[in-house]
């Protein structure tokens, strides 16, 4: 943005949380179904998660050794080593068929079951063996290396929550708990329409008046890092024929996302298309810059957002109201998604919309410090590569927002460089 550009008139728009609101309270968890673990990663749980098994399943062994009764070993030293009799062993998933008793033990697996009379493990570089048992070289103490059954999971523990995503982790703790499935909500289901006459697809070459369509790609990728799933894609020109069948062939969908053509244009036949198509309308035009023309509707159950089309717009439009609504669709919390933080140098708005500014982002002593970027008017698609999130500036006209001031801060989902630099 130029901060030296002229106020825009703001009256009538849609105040930008009214809007977000709207958008949450018409994005309704969609149904559940039982989903086998390798298909979960990134699905969002039905129903809470109790544990009907302990994890630890068994009392067992966290190293390779000897299983041994602790008061046999009370006065063992590296200079005056105990000897046990050694009669069995307990490998791992093969257990040990006698106890050990007084002055016995028997050798042990990482993982094996702790035998019957045992207390604690001995690891093999503590212990020699010599004729007819080992020597036991130091004296342990009860529960040694033993690895005590329910430990890390009791029997009823609530393991993860409803809403929660599953992660790696999530997953392999439920394959530990023996779950092959689990209820989750299914992943929300996305068609992109992109319009305009000068778009040419990557690849392929300019023509003297066009551009290469990058909302597409970029779009699949957000919907990609929001953990849905692309049904479909395409590019319609501006005509109002063509943006109606395109619509209507994305509108099977849960989500519709149209991106450019909403404005008041001459060209702009989306909103038409979309009142011939039966689309409710919510809101059009809100208060956000970037991203003021931006629509949001409904018929039956499909969701149906039009975007801006300049990139920026696109980006922050998503990543503020896109982006929510899936994570709602999905069974998700939309809570806590903007973290505090303090800007990094000065910055002047010039409407009383809420303005969404790339920054790049650094940690500071006392939190997150976020810098405006160069080049904020909404064209500019670089300064969406080289930021981290999107501060917020709450809608005062014409005024400083000084260095140091707190703001909220929206993280960008896609980007690798934001998370790996937050990560750090």
């Amino acid at each position: 943005m130029d901060p030296h550009s002229p106020a825009e008139p703001d009256a009538g728009r849609t105040h930008f949380e009214d809007a977000l609101a709207d958008v949450r309270a018409a994005a309704k968890p969609l149904p559940a179904l039982a989903v086998p673990l390798d298909d979960a990663l990134g699905l969002h749980l039905a129903e809470d998660v109790v544990a009907e098994i302990p994890l630890q399943p068994f009392d067992n062994s966290a190293m390779d050794g000897y299983a041994v009764r602790s008061e046999d070993l009370a006065d063992a030293t590296s200079t005056d080593p105990v000897v046990l009799d050694l009669v069995g062993e307990s490998r791992a998933g093969h257990p040990a068929e006698r106890t050990v008793g007084p002055g016995q033990t028997i050798a042990i697996s990482t993982g094996a079951m702790l035998p019957e009379g045992a207390d604690a493990i001995v690891p093999v570089e503590d212990s020699r063996p010599v004729d007819g048992g080992i020597e036991i070289l130091l004296a342990p103490s009860p529960g040694s290396f033993v690895r005590r059954r329910g430990e890390d999971v009791a029997v009823g523990a609530m393991v993860l929550h409803r809403g929660e995503r599953l992660g790696v982790a999530a997953l392999g703790v439920l394959a530990g708990l023996g779950l092959e499935a689990v209820s989750c909500r299914r992943r929300p289901t996305v068609s992109v329409v992109t319009t305009g006459d000068e778009l040419v697809p990557p690849g392929e070459p300019l023509s003297p008046a066009g551009i290469h369509d990058s909302n597409s790609t970029m779009l699949a990728a957000l919907i990609a890092a929001a953990d849905a799933a692309l049904r479909s894609r395409q590019v319609v020109g501006d005509e109002l024929g063509a943006t109606i069948a395109a619509l209507e062939a994305g509108l099977d969908a849960d989500v519709l996302i149209v991106c450019g053509g909403v404005s008041v244009g001459q060209h702009d036949h989306v909103k038409e298309a979309m009142a011939q198509l039966g689309v409710e309308r919510h809101f059009w035009r809100i208060g956000l810059k970037p991203g003021g023309p931006t629509f949001f509707g409904q018929r039956g159950g499909t969701l149906v957002f039009g975007l801006p089309g300049n990139p920026a717009s696109t980006f922050a439009t998503f990543t503020l109201l896109v982006a929510p609504a899936l994570l709602a669709l999905a069974g998700g919390s939309t809570a806590g998604r903007r973290i505090p933080g303090v800007l990094g140098s000065p910055y002047r708005k010039t409407t009383s919309r809420l303005e969404a500014i790339r920054c790049g982002l650094e940690p500071t002593a006392t939190g997150w410090r976020a810098t405006p970027l160069p080049n904020q008017a909404s064209h500019f698609l670089t300064s969406i590569l080289d930021g981290d999130c999107l501060a917020l500036l709450p809608g005062d006209a014409g005024r400083v927002f000084d260095a140091g001031e707190r703001v909220e801060l929206e993280i960008f989902a896609g980007p690798e460089r934001s998370r790996n630099r937050i990560a750090s």
